[in-house]
């Protein structure tokens, strides 16, 4: 790729963070309704006390204009104060990038936040050490069929999702972050769980475009995520919606997105993002339905804006040989013309190589945002998909999965003798927490689990030559006892499924008696480098079959289905 294109993707970058910090809050466009307002105004119309939604996952769809001028006005005049705020996935920008979620993390501002994914909200998590911030954290999927179910008039939802993981009150803290304090929004329903939302009484959201009766479009977005959701739930409960548009079109009643009497205040944003540095005005197409882009062209140009953001780390001859040796063993275990979501992370390099290995045709990949085919984008565009045959809303999404999710290819910080992973809790404390994400979700719908990750943290391994070294034991992942059970072993062979861990000195699969290695990589001594290095039992079978030479190395790598 040309030192051109890197220059003009690093002039994109700084323009971006340039029109963030400058955001013209108080300008509002000449049209002769009162439903278009500047962000100041639209923001005055958010009370005190209420409960709002925003849109939005990693760096993609998030109403950044809005979030802005409600910080603005709380600084200036101390209103709105003492909002509940709902981020159904991960939209803050971990401090460091401007015009997230992290705007409402205020002292005073919000005093309740509830979401899947928190680690990426900084700010709110610092309040929530301080004391002066609640923290709520629902399964994500979860989040978005409740705020569906609001305008649908239903209060709370029963569901087998989170059963035996810590959002089991009978197993761990349910929807508190931290133990004991706020009100529980999960209790035990039978052999279920029911789950609920406060009702959504502000809901901010970004579309691409409106027309100048105010009613909302989304032709040209990447995806829908909860901006349909989160706006009928607001107007249900008799609350009010914000949104904002990056472009004035003519009316057309065949594509309307959300009629103008659902909307109260409208805010021109021409440089709104659908993600970092994308102006929703002028889309990258390979992210939009429809799209026949090259793939490889598109996924290099995203991993450029990577490397200059350092969203995604770099990727060493381990990584790769992990990455290859889960994409084989995806390929020996999905069925072609199947479904599947893959997670953040080293999942997507998986993904990466289905693709490269021409098997992409034969394999539906979903996007928990909505997004329906084509092939998942990776670092800080996470949660869309270049080509994507259509999109659907994220409740509408998740609620496919539960029917219709073959495998679903997923990390782990930790699992322990049981099978039981860890995804959600890295250590004590709100500045410490993850969240779930869409995780409990998938696990609960998919017939395939497979989790992948190094098999220890802060080791030492190394490959050459096609065969792996442990330098450094590190610390085990493998432990007697996870610090939070995302997932549930129990639950998950009760329900049938299949479920795998691969880890860079093999892979193991779960049985009613704990974990079973079934393959090693070569170089690997068991009881020195597999036994010796984790805290558990292990079933090891008299024989171990060893990864061949081509996951090892990479050299004639291919995938086909079945083997």
């Amino acid at each position: 790729m040309s030192v051109l294109f890197k220059a003009n993707l690093l002039v994109r970058l700084l323009l971006w963070k340039h029109r963030n910090a400058n955001m013209k809050l108080n300008w509002r466009p000449k049209i002769d309704n009162p439903k278009f307002m500047s962000a100041a105004q639209a923001v005055e119309l958010i009370p005190d006390n209420a409960v709002g939604m925003s849109t939005g996952l990693a760096g993609s769809m998030r109403p950044a204009i809005l979030f802005a001028a409600i910080r603005k006005r709380f600084e200036k005049v101390g209103h709105p104060a003492n909002l509940t705020w709902i981020a159904a996935g991960g939209s803050g920008g971990r401090g460091m990038v401007p015009g997230t979620v992290e705007e409402v993390g205020v002292e005073g501002l919000c005093t309740r936040f509830i979401s899947g994914h928190l680690e990426t909200a900084k700010s709110l998590l610092k309040l929530g050490d301080k004391g002066v911030c609640e923290l709520v954290v629902l399964p994500q999927g979860t989040i978005t069929q409740l705020a569906e179910a609001q305008w649908h008039g239903q209060d709370s939802l029963v569901t087998t999702v989170g059963v035996g993981s810590f959002m089991d009150p009978r197993v761990g803290t349910g929807t508190q972050v931290i133990p004991g304090v706020g009100e529980q929004l999960v209790e035990v329903d039978g052999d279920k769980l029911r789950y609920r939302l406060p009702p959504i009484t502000a809901a901010c959201v970004i579309a691409t475009a409106a027309d100048e009766e105010g009613n909302l479009y989304i032709e040209g977005a990447p995806l829908i995520c909860e901006a349909k959701d989160a706006t009928l739930a607001a107007k249900a409960n008799g609350g009010v919606a914000l949104a904002c548009v990056a472009k004035i079109v003519p009316k057309d009643e065949s594509k309307i997105f959300l009629p103008a009497d659902k909307v109260d205040a409208i805010v021109l944003h021409p440089t709104a993002d659908m993600a970092i540095a994308i102006p929703l005005a002028k889309p990258w197409p390979e992210f939009l339905p429809g799209a026949k882009c090259d793939v490889k062209a598109a996924a290099r140009r995203a991993k450029v804006m990577n490397q200059i953001l350092k969203m995604d780390p770099e990727r060493g001859p381990v990584d790769s040989m992990l990455a290859r040796q889960t994409a084989r063993l995806f390929a020996k275990v999905a069925k072609p013309k199947g479904t599947c979501i893959i997670g953040y992370g080293l999942p997507q390099e998986v993904g990466r190589l289905v693709e490269a290995g021409g098997l992409s045709d034969d394999v539906k990949f979903l996007v928990e945002t909505g997004a329906y085919g084509g092939v998942p984008a990776p670092g800080l565009f996470f949660g869309m998909s270049v080509n994507p045959e259509r999109l659907m809303t994220s409740a509408q999404m998740f609620t496919y999965c539960e029917s219709n999710l073959d495998v679903t290819i997923l990390g782990m910080l930790q699992a322990d003798g049981e099978g039981n992973v860890n995804v959600s809790k890295k250590a004590p404390g709100a500045r410490n927490y993850i969240g779930p994400g869409g995780f409990l979700n998938l696990v609960d719908s998919a017939k395939t689990i497979i989790f992948v990750g190094a098999f220890t943290a802060k080791g030492k391994v190394t490959l050459e030559d096609g065969k792996l070294t442990v330098v450094e034991k590190g610390i085990p992942k493998l432990v007697k006892e996870v610090d939070e059970i995302t997932f549930s072993a129990k639950a998950a062979l009760e329900a049938g499924k299949e479920v795998y861990y691969v880890t860079t000195v093999g892979a193991f699969k779960l049985t009613d008696k704990g974990l079973e290695l079934f393959q090693v990589a070569d170089g690997v001594d068991i009881e020195k480098d597999v036994k010796g290095c984790c805290e558990i039992d292990l079933i090891i079978p008299e024989s171990v079959p060893v990864l061949d030479r081509e996951i090892m190395t990479g050299e004639g790598f291919k995938l086909a289905f079945g083997n």
